[in-house]
């Protein structure tokens, strides 16, 4: 049986070690830096940065859905940011993938927003497939920017 549920502080220590399996599957674990005071400091203080859900199947931890607010100027509205979604791979084939997207994707109508938007690798043909049966709309012609680190410090410094 399924469940899922809210993270809360007391989820920090395992948020983190499913975040690192997430980057381990994606095959970057070295660059996650993430700690738990990270974590509670961002997702459970007064003015929380992020939400989380905990998918648990038969009371065993399954998987979880990481998501944040962000505003469209065109739409004027919020829309829902999908920065992660993992399922562990023993857990896989059950639907909770789906469940935890549909459960962001309540919250999201709920709240009046506009959108759920999220990103995939190129390489995750079995992800692309599911969103697509969802009806997802891939937008090839955008280009994700990323700015990190010493070019985040230059082009900051630059600023008056």
């Amino acid at each position: 049986m399924l469940t899922i549920r809210f993270a809360t502080a007391a989820d920090v220590a395992l948020l983190r070690t499913l975040i690192r399996e997430l980057a381990e599957y994606e095959r970057e674990l070295d660059m996650v830096s993430i700690t738990e005071n990270d974590l509670l400091r961002d997702g459970f203080s007064a003015a929380p940065k992020f939400r989380a859900l905990i998918a648990e199947w038969l009371g065993q931890t399954a998987g979880y859905a990481l998501f944040f607010g962000f505003y469209s100027t065109w739409e004027g509205r919020q829309g829902l940011f999908l920065e992660d979604i993992f399922v562990r791979s023993q857990f896989r084939r059950h639907g909770i993938g789906k469940a935890l997207l549909a459960r962001v994707a309540r919250i999201a109508c709920d709240e009046g927003c506009y959108s759920l938007r999220w990103e995939v690798l190129g390489w995750n043909q079995p992800a692309i497939e599911l969103y697509k049966s969802l009806g997802a709309t891939f937008l090839d012609q955008w280009r994700s920017a990323l700015l990190t680190d010493e070019a985040l410090q230059r082009l900051a410094e630059g600023a008056s």
